[in-house]
Protein backbone atom coordinates (compact mmCIF):
# COMPACT_ATOMS: atom_id res chain seq x y z
CA UNK A 1 0.00 0.00 0.00
CA UNK A 2 1.46 3.47 -1.08
CA UNK A 3 1.33 5.94 1.88
CA UNK A 4 3.26 8.57 0.23
CA UNK A 5 1.46 11.57 -0.99
CA UNK A 6 0.79 12.36 -4.88
CA UNK A 7 2.31 15.85 -6.34
CA UNK A 8 -1.71 16.39 -6.29
CA UNK A 9 -1.97 15.86 -2.64
CA UNK A 10 0.97 17.56 -1.47
CA UNK A 11 -0.39 20.65 -3.33
CA UNK A 12 -3.65 20.08 -1.80
CA UNK A 13 -2.00 19.85 1.61
CA UNK A 14 0.11 23.11 0.62
CA UNK A 15 -3.06 24.87 0.04
CA UNK A 16 -4.81 24.40 3.09
CA UNK A 17 -1.37 25.04 5.26
CA UNK A 18 -1.65 28.38 3.85
CA UNK A 19 -5.01 29.08 4.07
CA UNK A 20 -5.14 28.21 7.74
CA UNK A 21 -2.40 30.16 8.67
CA UNK A 22 -3.56 33.41 6.72
CA UNK A 23 -7.42 33.04 7.46
CA UNK A 24 -7.53 32.24 11.00
CA UNK A 25 -6.40 35.01 13.38
CA UNK A 26 -3.07 34.08 15.19
CA UNK A 27 -4.49 34.71 18.34
CA UNK A 28 -6.74 32.50 18.53
CA UNK A 29 -4.32 29.84 17.12
CA UNK A 30 -1.78 30.85 19.40
CA UNK A 31 -4.32 30.44 22.66
CA UNK A 32 -4.78 27.14 21.34
CA UNK A 33 -1.11 26.33 20.61
CA UNK A 34 -0.28 26.80 23.98
CA UNK A 35 -3.65 25.07 25.61
CA UNK A 36 -5.04 28.48 27.04
CA UNK A 37 -8.92 28.06 27.71
CA UNK A 38 -10.74 29.15 24.12
CA UNK A 39 -13.58 31.59 24.61
CA UNK A 40 -16.96 30.59 22.52
CA UNK A 41 -16.79 33.45 20.55
CA UNK A 42 -13.48 32.29 19.44
CA UNK A 43 -14.53 28.70 18.29
CA UNK A 44 -17.66 30.84 16.82
CA UNK A 45 -15.68 32.95 14.96
CA UNK A 46 -12.92 30.39 13.72
CA UNK A 47 -16.09 27.85 12.38
CA UNK A 48 -17.69 30.60 11.00
CA UNK A 49 -14.78 31.30 8.75
CA UNK A 50 -14.00 27.72 7.96
CA UNK A 51 -17.92 27.26 6.87
CA UNK A 52 -17.49 30.35 4.85
CA UNK A 53 -14.61 28.73 2.91
CA UNK A 54 -16.18 25.62 2.42
CA UNK A 55 -14.33 23.84 5.16
CA UNK A 56 -16.09 23.43 8.20
CA UNK A 57 -18.23 20.08 6.88
CA UNK A 58 -16.35 18.65 4.05
CA UNK A 59 -17.65 15.31 4.92
CA UNK A 60 -21.46 16.38 4.83
CA UNK A 61 -23.19 16.29 1.62
CA UNK A 62 -21.98 18.42 -0.81
CA UNK A 63 -25.42 20.10 -1.22
CA UNK A 64 -25.39 20.64 2.94
CA UNK A 65 -21.90 22.43 2.83
CA UNK A 66 -19.85 19.49 2.09
CA UNK A 67 -17.01 18.41 -0.28
CA UNK A 68 -16.11 15.77 -2.96
CA UNK A 69 -12.96 14.74 -1.42
CA UNK A 70 -10.97 11.87 -1.09
CA UNK A 71 -10.67 9.96 2.23
CA UNK A 72 -6.91 11.36 1.82
CA UNK A 73 -8.07 14.98 1.37
CA UNK A 74 -10.19 14.75 4.12
CA UNK A 75 -7.44 13.28 6.26
CA UNK A 76 -4.99 16.08 5.45
CA UNK A 77 -7.68 18.78 6.47
CA UNK A 78 -7.77 17.39 9.48
CA UNK A 79 -4.55 16.74 10.25
CA UNK A 80 -3.12 20.48 9.18
CA UNK A 81 -6.17 22.03 11.19
CA UNK A 82 -4.06 20.57 13.72
CA UNK A 83 -0.63 21.22 13.43
CA UNK A 84 -2.04 24.81 12.94
CA UNK A 85 -3.62 24.90 16.18
CA UNK A 86 -7.01 25.49 14.60
CA UNK A 87 -9.66 24.99 17.03
CA UNK A 88 -11.49 22.20 15.10
CA UNK A 89 -15.67 22.79 14.01
CA UNK A 90 -17.44 22.33 16.86
CA UNK A 91 -17.73 18.55 16.98
CA UNK A 92 -21.54 18.39 18.35
CA UNK A 93 -22.70 20.10 15.11
CA UNK A 94 -20.21 18.65 12.36
CA UNK A 95 -19.71 15.11 13.92
CA UNK A 96 -22.89 14.54 15.80
CA UNK A 97 -26.28 15.50 15.46
CA UNK A 98 -25.44 17.30 11.52
CA UNK A 99 -24.61 14.01 9.79
CA UNK A 100 -27.85 12.34 11.58
CA UNK A 101 -30.40 15.29 10.55
CA UNK A 102 -28.28 15.01 7.14
CA UNK A 103 -28.71 10.98 7.17
CA UNK A 104 -32.57 10.71 8.70
CA UNK A 105 -34.31 13.81 8.76
CA UNK A 106 -36.97 15.22 7.00
CA UNK A 107 -36.35 17.69 3.67
CA UNK A 108 -38.12 20.65 6.48
CA UNK A 109 -35.80 19.63 9.23
CA UNK A 110 -32.79 19.60 7.15
CA UNK A 111 -33.53 23.11 5.75
CA UNK A 112 -33.99 24.44 9.15
CA UNK A 113 -31.25 23.11 11.10
CA UNK A 114 -28.34 22.43 8.86
CA UNK A 115 -27.10 25.78 7.77
CA UNK A 116 -27.70 26.98 11.16
CA UNK A 117 -25.31 24.13 12.16
CA UNK A 118 -22.58 24.27 10.13
CA UNK A 119 -22.11 28.19 10.24
CA UNK A 120 -22.37 27.41 14.61
CA UNK A 121 -25.66 30.24 14.24
CA UNK A 122 -26.84 26.64 16.66
CA UNK A 123 -24.81 25.87 19.35
CA UNK A 124 -25.22 22.20 20.13
CA UNK A 125 -24.76 19.65 22.79
CA UNK A 126 -25.41 16.36 23.44
CA UNK A 127 -28.09 14.70 25.97
CA UNK A 128 -27.07 11.17 26.17
CA UNK A 129 -25.67 10.11 29.52
CA UNK A 130 -27.45 9.93 32.59
CA UNK A 131 -26.74 9.14 36.15
CA UNK A 132 -27.46 5.62 35.43
CA UNK A 133 -27.32 4.85 31.96
CA UNK A 134 -23.19 6.25 31.15
CA UNK A 135 -21.47 3.15 29.50
CA UNK A 136 -24.84 1.00 29.65
CA UNK A 137 -26.61 4.09 27.44
CA UNK A 138 -29.85 1.77 26.73
CA UNK A 139 -30.57 1.80 30.09
CA UNK A 140 -31.76 5.38 29.99
CA UNK A 141 -34.62 6.64 32.46
CA UNK A 142 -35.61 10.04 30.81
CA UNK A 143 -39.31 9.60 29.21
CA UNK A 144 -41.02 11.74 26.88
CA UNK A 145 -44.98 11.41 26.05
CA UNK A 146 -46.96 12.33 23.38
CA UNK A 147 -49.32 15.15 23.97
CA UNK A 148 -51.20 16.27 21.43
CA UNK A 149 -48.94 18.07 18.91
CA UNK A 150 -45.93 18.24 21.88
CA UNK A 151 -43.77 15.53 23.42
CA UNK A 152 -43.52 15.99 27.23
CA UNK A 153 -39.89 15.46 28.75
CA UNK A 154 -38.83 14.39 31.98
CA UNK A 155 -35.43 12.77 33.00
CA UNK A 156 -31.84 13.89 33.97
CA UNK A 157 -28.91 14.24 31.97
CA UNK A 158 -25.64 14.45 33.44
CA UNK A 159 -21.48 14.79 32.02
CA UNK A 160 -23.13 17.40 29.14
CA UNK A 161 -20.24 18.71 27.62
CA UNK A 162 -20.41 22.54 26.94
CA UNK A 163 -24.05 22.50 27.98
CA UNK A 164 -23.61 25.65 29.16
CA UNK A 165 -22.49 27.36 26.08
CA UNK A 166 -25.13 25.57 23.89
CA UNK A 167 -28.45 27.15 22.45
CA UNK A 168 -30.15 23.29 21.79
CA UNK A 169 -29.65 19.57 23.04
CA UNK A 170 -30.26 16.46 20.91
CA UNK A 171 -31.81 14.55 23.52
CA UNK A 172 -32.33 10.62 23.78
CA UNK A 173 -35.67 9.93 25.45
CA UNK A 174 -37.79 6.69 26.38
CA UNK A 175 -41.20 6.98 24.22
CA UNK A 176 -42.26 3.32 24.31
CA UNK A 177 -41.31 2.04 28.33
CA UNK A 178 -43.28 -1.41 27.17
CA UNK A 179 -40.73 -1.94 24.13
CA UNK A 180 -39.43 -6.24 24.23
CA UNK A 181 -35.78 -4.72 24.18
CA UNK A 182 -34.44 -1.85 26.53
CA UNK A 183 -32.54 -0.48 23.05
CA UNK A 184 -36.07 -0.16 21.40
CA UNK A 185 -38.45 2.43 22.79
CA UNK A 186 -36.05 4.96 22.25
CA UNK A 187 -36.09 8.30 20.14
CA UNK A 188 -34.22 11.24 19.43
CA UNK A 189 -35.85 14.70 19.87
CA UNK A 190 -34.53 18.56 19.69
CA UNK A 191 -35.48 21.34 21.87
CA UNK A 192 -33.48 24.65 22.63
CA UNK A 193 -32.25 24.93 26.50
CA UNK A 194 -34.23 27.84 27.24
CA UNK A 195 -37.68 25.87 26.62
CA UNK A 196 -39.35 26.20 29.93
CA UNK A 197 -38.46 23.31 32.19
CA UNK A 198 -34.58 23.04 31.73
CA UNK A 199 -32.72 23.68 34.18
CA UNK A 200 -28.74 23.46 33.65
CA UNK A 201 -25.95 23.10 36.55
CA UNK A 202 -22.39 22.91 35.76
CA UNK A 203 -20.41 20.53 37.52
CA UNK A 204 -16.71 21.22 38.50
CA UNK A 205 -13.98 18.86 37.50
CA UNK A 206 -10.95 17.58 39.23
CA UNK A 207 -9.07 20.40 36.67
CA UNK A 208 -10.85 23.09 38.16
CA UNK A 209 -12.86 23.41 35.45
CA UNK A 210 -16.24 23.77 34.37
CA UNK A 211 -16.53 21.79 31.36
CA UNK A 212 -20.01 19.78 31.75
CA UNK A 213 -23.35 19.61 33.28
CA UNK A 214 -25.74 18.13 34.81
CA UNK A 215 -29.61 18.87 32.87
CA UNK A 216 -32.61 18.66 34.28
CA UNK A 217 -36.04 18.13 32.01
CA UNK A 218 -38.84 18.97 33.99
CA UNK A 219 -42.00 18.36 31.96
CA UNK A 220 -40.30 20.43 28.63
CA UNK A 221 -42.74 20.41 26.15
CA UNK A 222 -41.04 19.60 22.94
CA UNK A 223 -42.92 20.10 19.64
CA UNK A 224 -43.44 16.66 17.65
CA UNK A 225 -42.07 17.93 14.49
CA UNK A 226 -38.36 18.05 16.36
CA UNK A 227 -38.84 14.46 16.40
CA UNK A 228 -35.51 13.38 14.73
CA UNK A 229 -36.48 10.98 12.11
CA UNK A 230 -39.23 8.46 13.25
CA UNK A 231 -40.40 7.27 17.03
CA UNK A 232 -39.01 4.68 18.50
CA UNK A 233 -35.77 4.72 16.57
CA UNK A 234 -33.45 6.69 18.61
CA UNK A 235 -31.14 3.86 19.48
CA UNK A 236 -30.41 3.37 15.47
CA UNK A 237 -29.81 6.57 15.07
CA UNK A 238 -27.67 7.56 18.35
CA UNK A 239 -25.22 4.42 16.89
CA UNK A 240 -24.61 6.19 13.77
CA UNK A 241 -24.03 9.33 15.58
CA UNK A 242 -21.51 7.26 17.69
CA UNK A 243 -19.54 6.16 14.87
CA UNK A 244 -18.89 9.23 13.76
CA UNK A 245 -17.62 10.58 17.23
CA UNK A 246 -14.53 8.54 16.57
CA UNK A 247 -13.50 10.24 14.01
CA UNK A 248 -9.90 11.86 14.19
CA UNK A 249 -9.80 10.87 17.86
CA UNK A 250 -6.45 9.96 17.76
CA UNK A 251 -5.25 13.32 17.27
CA UNK A 252 -1.69 12.96 15.53
CA UNK A 253 -1.33 16.44 14.70
CA UNK A 254 -2.51 18.04 18.23
CA UNK A 255 -0.22 15.51 19.61
CA UNK A 256 2.73 16.40 17.31
CA UNK A 257 2.16 19.94 18.28
CA UNK A 258 1.95 19.18 22.00
CA UNK A 259 5.37 17.28 21.89
CA UNK A 260 7.35 20.18 19.61
CA UNK A 261 6.17 22.43 22.76
CA UNK A 262 7.53 20.06 25.29
CA UNK A 263 11.00 20.43 23.69
CA UNK A 264 10.80 24.02 23.77
CA UNK A 265 10.12 24.02 27.35
CA UNK A 266 12.64 21.69 28.05
CA UNK A 267 15.29 23.92 25.61
CA UNK A 268 14.17 26.79 28.70
CA UNK A 269 14.78 24.58 31.36
CA UNK A 270 18.39 25.15 32.87
CA UNK A 271 20.28 21.98 34.28
CA UNK A 272 23.58 21.79 35.53
CA UNK A 273 25.04 20.27 32.91
CA UNK A 274 23.05 22.76 30.43
CA UNK A 275 19.28 22.27 29.46
CA UNK A 276 16.77 19.74 30.11
CA UNK A 277 16.74 18.87 26.70
CA UNK A 278 20.14 17.81 26.82
CA UNK A 279 20.16 15.24 29.92
CA UNK A 280 20.35 11.76 27.55
CA UNK A 281 17.75 10.42 30.02
CA UNK A 282 14.81 12.84 29.26
CA UNK A 283 16.22 13.11 25.23
CA UNK A 284 15.89 9.29 25.16
CA UNK A 285 12.19 9.86 26.22
CA UNK A 286 11.44 12.18 23.65
CA UNK A 287 12.77 10.33 21.15
CA UNK A 288 10.73 7.48 22.22
CA UNK A 289 7.62 9.01 21.86
CA UNK A 290 8.76 10.65 18.31
CA UNK A 291 8.92 7.18 17.42
CA UNK A 292 5.25 5.98 18.68
CA UNK A 293 3.96 9.19 17.21
CA UNK A 294 5.59 8.52 13.83
CA UNK A 295 4.32 4.54 13.52
CA UNK A 296 0.57 5.81 14.74
CA UNK A 297 0.85 7.83 11.62
CA UNK A 298 2.00 5.33 9.46
CA UNK A 299 -1.05 2.98 10.65
CA UNK A 300 -3.26 6.40 10.91
CA UNK A 301 -2.39 6.43 6.76
CA UNK A 302 -2.65 2.99 6.31
CA UNK A 303 -6.38 3.33 7.83
CA UNK A 304 -7.46 6.30 5.29
CA UNK A 305 -5.88 4.74 2.32
CA UNK A 306 -7.82 1.96 3.20
CA UNK A 307 -10.95 3.37 3.77
CA UNK A 308 -12.33 4.40 -0.12
CA UNK A 309 -15.25 1.92 0.18
CA UNK A 310 -16.38 3.61 3.46
CA UNK A 311 -16.49 0.08 4.90
CA UNK A 312 -15.47 0.15 8.78
CA UNK A 313 -12.09 -0.80 9.67
CA UNK A 314 -11.03 -2.36 13.09
CA UNK A 315 -7.62 -1.18 13.00
CA UNK A 316 -9.60 2.51 14.14
CA UNK A 317 -9.08 0.66 17.16
CA UNK A 318 -5.54 0.74 17.46
CA UNK A 319 -5.60 4.17 16.50
CA UNK A 320 -7.93 5.40 19.49
CA UNK A 321 -5.99 3.07 21.72
CA UNK A 322 -2.70 4.44 21.22
CA UNK A 323 -3.67 8.12 20.43
CA UNK A 324 -5.36 8.67 23.01
CA UNK A 325 -2.32 6.59 25.22
CA UNK A 326 0.14 9.19 23.28
CA UNK A 327 -1.71 12.38 24.24
CA UNK A 328 -1.88 11.63 27.83
CA UNK A 329 1.61 10.53 28.06
CA UNK A 330 2.60 14.04 26.78
CA UNK A 331 0.88 16.17 28.95
CA UNK A 332 2.44 13.91 31.32
CA UNK A 333 5.60 15.12 29.53
CA UNK A 334 4.70 18.69 30.03
CA UNK A 335 4.17 18.37 33.68
CA UNK A 336 7.43 16.82 34.05
CA UNK A 337 9.13 19.60 32.73
CA UNK A 338 7.34 22.38 34.62
CA UNK A 339 8.40 20.35 38.23
CA UNK A 340 6.78 21.81 41.02
CA UNK A 341 5.55 25.26 39.02
CA UNK A 342 2.66 22.68 37.75
CA UNK A 343 1.37 22.76 40.99
CA UNK A 344 2.24 27.06 41.65
CA UNK A 345 -0.79 29.15 42.47
CA UNK A 346 -1.74 31.96 39.98
CA UNK A 347 1.12 34.86 39.56
CA UNK A 348 3.85 32.48 40.72
CA UNK A 349 4.80 31.07 38.04
CA UNK A 350 4.43 31.06 33.82
CA UNK A 351 1.17 30.11 32.35
CA UNK A 352 2.30 27.14 30.57
CA UNK A 353 3.30 25.45 33.84
CA UNK A 354 0.11 26.03 35.65
CA UNK A 355 -1.71 25.02 32.71
CA UNK A 356 -0.11 21.97 32.30
CA UNK A 357 -1.72 20.02 35.83
CA UNK A 358 -5.05 20.91 34.61
CA UNK A 359 -4.19 19.63 31.16
CA UNK A 360 -3.16 16.34 32.08
CA UNK A 361 -6.01 15.65 34.55
CA UNK A 362 -8.49 16.85 32.04
CA UNK A 363 -6.44 14.17 29.21
CA UNK A 364 -7.53 11.70 32.10
CA UNK A 365 -11.20 11.39 29.93
CA UNK A 366 -9.44 10.51 26.73
CA UNK A 367 -9.13 7.24 27.56
CA UNK A 368 -12.88 6.68 28.00
CA UNK A 369 -14.54 8.52 26.12
CA UNK A 370 -15.36 7.44 22.02
CA UNK A 371 -15.15 4.20 23.64
CA UNK A 372 -13.10 2.96 26.47
CA UNK A 373 -9.66 1.84 25.78
CA UNK A 374 -10.14 -1.66 27.60
CA UNK A 375 -13.63 -2.40 24.97
CA UNK A 376 -10.98 -1.26 22.13
CA UNK A 377 -8.91 -3.70 23.02
CA UNK A 378 -11.39 -6.60 23.11
CA UNK A 379 -12.55 -5.40 19.46
CA UNK A 380 -8.55 -5.61 18.68
CA UNK A 381 -8.09 -9.11 20.36
CA UNK A 382 -11.53 -10.39 18.64
CA UNK A 383 -11.48 -8.76 14.95
CA UNK A 384 -7.85 -8.01 14.88
CA UNK A 385 -6.07 -10.94 16.41
CA UNK A 386 -9.18 -13.61 16.25
CA UNK A 387 -8.92 -14.03 19.55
Amino acid sequence: MQLALTEDELAFRDELRAFFRREIPADIRNRARHMAELSKDDIVTTQRILHAHGLAVPHWPVEWGGRDWTPIQRHLWHDEMQLASVPEPLTFNTNMIGPVIAHFGSPEMKQRFLPATANLDIWWCQGFSEPDAGSDLASLRTVAVRDGDHYVINGQKTWTTAAQSADWMFCLARTDPDAPKKQAGISMLLFPLDTPGVTVRPIELIDGGFEVNEVFLENVRVPADQLVGAENHGWTYAKFLLGNERTGIAAVGQTKVRLWLAKEYAKQTSLDTGTLLDDPVFAARIAELENELLALELVQMRVVAGSADGDPNPVSSILKLRGTELQQAVTELLVDIAGPDSLAREGDTGDWARRSTATYLNYRKTSIYGGSNEVQRSIIASTILGL
